[in-house]
């Protein structure tokens, strides 16, 4: 499966004197061995990227855009490929893999344009006979850190705009899911670009992470991952000064008013919910529904829950595949069992699907009678798992809604324009969906607040954070 594959570095695949297997979550077994990286072997890819840098550089804007477009259409011509590569190695159903990979090749098309538009302007100075001039430069050379739950989109979040800025990277993706990045850079080899401009190295923290942080000429780095990783990584930027985006955890409450309709909303929340097991990081976990709805509301969305296939996700008829591994699968059941105990109702789900006794399956569960403070509730569960809580009224669901240290994404259903209004006002996050789960567009700056990171990624914004501003003062 990974046999054409390898470490890239320096414009070619390359192997190792190390590997690691690649586990199926369907079936618990190897999919494949891929080359672990040595401290060595980052090294070079740093170094590769070094001297791939003024060349990148000098192509200029429009040469990187044309590059950018023919990396999108080898993308495009291979996505079948692909998307049974992010299938096989996460379970998500095919669909579901297929969009991810067109979302991706769109983040190349955006930036490709983007490439064109990197607009500095000109002020007048006070000085006479005098001008600023305020230029955009790449930042340099780029570490980019992806997780597994999303191994085509989040590459390309990271991988399309530092490009389009004219930045080299050193591309370390998830262990469990590298095959996905491994097309992509594949895909990438299309562009025509510098031997060096993206370079990409699989393996421990120990033999990737840590020399790619302690490499001054390493200007940036770029993380999707949880909040944990993510303020380790701030203080270890600080050694070289590093610039720091990520994308961290969530916990995104959801808000269903009295006056929303019902039906289309349970279907939008249930597709949302239980998409890639729930391993969402924008996926509604904590959803108050108001009292003069919550009975109907729970009724349907168990309905809705109870007729979804679990499965492996290369079956056509999936709706629903495993959880990323043993690990997670052990915690989803640990968090709901502790939910339980504390006082919620199971009203479905709750345990491995019937028959299924390898693979990292758990059955799509809901809980109701939740309270603020269960697990389940104040921590993001990452799983396939709907924890319900009713509410009374409006400012009482919006500071419940905002007692928590995440705010990435947040929702709410409702026919009232004022409502809406007042609801995205208020809410702590950084993306707010009203009556839509849309949010994951590459014309959209995608990001959150507070322990849900710094930083965005898509829409004119994610260019930026590959950028430094330059000021020069001419006087003739």
């Amino acid at each position: 499966m990974y046999q054409n594959f390898g470490l890239f570095i320096d414009g070619a695949w390359v192997r190792s004197s190390d590997g690691l297997d690649v586990l199926s979550p369907v079936t618990e077994k190897p999919l494949g061995r891929v080359p672990a990286a040595s401290p060595e072997d980052t090294a070079r890819a740093i170094d590769a990227a070094a001297r791939a840098l003024p060349h990148l550089r000098e192509m200029g804007g429009f040469a990187r855009a044309d590059a950018l477009h023919r990396i999108a259409d080898e993308m495009l011509a291979r996505a079948d490929e692909a998307t049974r590569m992010i299938s096989a190695e996460t379970g998500k159903p095919l669909a579901q893999s297929g969009r991810e990979w067109a979302l991706s090749c769109d983040q190349f098309r955006w930036y490709a344009e983007e490439a064109r538009r990197i607009y500095g302007r000109m002020v007048e100075s006070r000085v006479p006979g005098g001008r600023f001039e305020i230029t955009r430069e790449p930042v340099g050379i780029v570490g980019a850190f992806t997780a597994w739950n999303f191994p085509a989109a989040l590459p390309a979040r990271k991988l399309a705009p530092a490009l389009a800025a004219g930045c080299c990277v050193v591309l370390r993706p998830s262990s469990q899911t590298p095959g996905v990045a491994m097309v992509m850079v594949d895909c990438i080899r299309a562009g025509g670009l510098p031997d060096g401009a993206v370079n990409l190295v699989v393996g421990s923290t120990a033999n990737t992470y840590v020399p790619i942080m302690a490499d001054a000429r390493v200007r940036k780095v770029s993380l999707t991952g949880s909040t944990r990783v993510g303020q380790q990584m701030i203080r270890d930027a600080a050694d070289t000064v590093k610039k720091v985006s990520m994308e961290l955890g969530g916990n995104a409450p959801l808000i269903v008013y009295d006056d929303a309709d019902l039906e289309p909303t349970l279907d939008a929340v249930v597709a949302t919910k239980f998409a890639n097991c729930g391993q969402v990081c924008v996926t509604p976990d904590r959803l108050f529904v108001h009292d003069s709805v919550h009975d109907a509301f729970v009724e349907g969305f168990v309905r809705r829950a109870r007729k979804i296939r679990v499965g492996d996700g290369m079956d056509s008829d999936t709706g629903m595949g495993p959880l990323i591994n043993a690990g997670r699968l052990s915690e989803i059941d640990a968090i709901v069992q502790g939910a339980i105990r504390a006082g919620a109702t199971l009203a479905c789900g709750g345990q491995r699907p019937a028959g299924q006794n390898s693979g990292h399956f758990y059955e799509p569960t809901v809980l109701t009678g939740v309270t603020d403070d269960m697990r389940v509730f104040a921590e993001e569960n990452f799983g396939p798992v709907a924890a319900i809580t009713r509410f009374g009224d409006e400012a009482e669901v919006l500071a419940r809604a905002n007692a928590s240290d995440m705010g990435l994404a947040a929702y709410a259903f409702t026919r009232s324009p004022d409502r809406a209004r007042r609801t995205v006002a208020t809410l702590k996050a950084g993306m707010v969906g009203i009556n839509s789960f849309a949010l994951a567009a590459s014309e959209a700056p995608f990001g959150g607040t507070n322990f849900s990171g710094m930083g965005r990624e898509g829409g004119t914004e994610g260019i930026g954070d590959y950028l430094d501003t330059k000021l020069a003062q001419i006087v003739f």
